[in-house]
């Protein structure tokens, strides 16, 4: 029986990767080098059924702070639940399906029907405790990694160890080659299919190293290891740095943690959702 070729080179992608090291750093959407910085961040007050949360839009993510703003002005997010919530992790929200759900109701899939793009402004912008993010569908159907039109979440986290750090730091490399490695491989998944037919070992033997070669190269342009920002953030306040490069923060809570960690802390069932509804009751963007 022939051996499926495209699961066996991404093993081997796996391994190669677990065995190697990366110097990188995610790339800024072209919207972060944008001159927007000097313009004053607009605020928007959520405020909640356990009480009020103030964020601050980042001016650097236009596409996610414009469309929150129009979410909002449109009474979007007025009566969505916190559909789900995972204590030391994020709390999460903005399904519109929420606001009529049942207790029995699965939440999580609604949207207002659209995606936004990605805007990675990393590593300025992280998952430290604090950061509101666009939540969005995983890379197996959303390889452009593209926000949800309407859900996000804001960082809890937990406070890490330097060791926990680099560790972190190892894995977020291995990660890169191997979304590197992966796409390689669906790009050309007709000629490995070609090859597997024909039997051709020694070609399938130096396409994958052809892959290897290709993948160091371009992970060399990258730079995962964390800046001091990060450390500090990481290791006194706490966050979520996993995820760093993979969802966009696109603002921050200014007040409001306090009522941030009382959700976070509520007693929660199926799918994580709290076992008492927890809503936003009106957002309004702050003059």
């Amino acid at each position: 029986m022939k051996k499926n070729l495209f699961l066996s080179i991404v093993m081997v992608a796996l391994t190669f990767m677990s065995c190697t090291a990366s110097n990188a750093e995610t790339p800024a959407s072209p919207a972060a080098k944008k001159e927007t910085t000097n313009k004053k961040m607009t605020k928007v007050k959520l405020e909640t059924s356990l009480g009020n949360i103030v964020v601050e839009l980042y001016n650097e993510t236009p596409q996610h702070r414009d469309n929150f703003i129009k979410l909002v002005k449109e009474g979007y997010y007025d009566g969505v639940l916190f559909h789900r919530v995972i204590k030391d992790f994020m709390i999460q929200t903005g399904d519109g399906n929420s606001k009529t759900a049942t207790a029995e109701t699965t939440l999580g899939e609604g949207d207002p029907g659209y995606t936004i793009e990605a805007e990675f402004v990393y590593p300025k912008y992280f998952h430290k405790r604090g950061a509101l993010a666009a939540a969005r569908t995983g890379d197996q159907v959303n390889p452009e990694r593209r926000s949800s039109g309407s859900q996000f979440y804001i960082v809890t986290g937990r406070v890490m160890s330097s060791d926990e750090l680099n560790m972190m730091s190892k894995r977020i490399a291995d990660a890169k080659k191997q979304d590197i490695f992966r796409r390689l491989v669906m790009e050309n998944q007709d000629k490995i299919r070609q090859l597997q037919e024909s039997n051709d070992n020694d070609a399938i033997q130096a396409l994958q190293n052809e892959f290897i070669k290709q993948t160091e190269a371009e992970a060399a342009q990258y730079n995962t290891k964390m800046t001091d920002e990060q450390i500090e953030a990481y290791t006194t306040i706490g966050g979520t740095p996993h995820l760093d490069g993979q969802y966009t923060v696109f603002g921050e809570v200014i007040e409001g943690m306090d009522v941030v960690d009382k959700i976070q802390n509520v007693t929660t069932g199926r799918m994580d959702r709290p076992t008492v509804d927890i809503k936003i009751i009106k957002a309004t963007v702050v003059k």
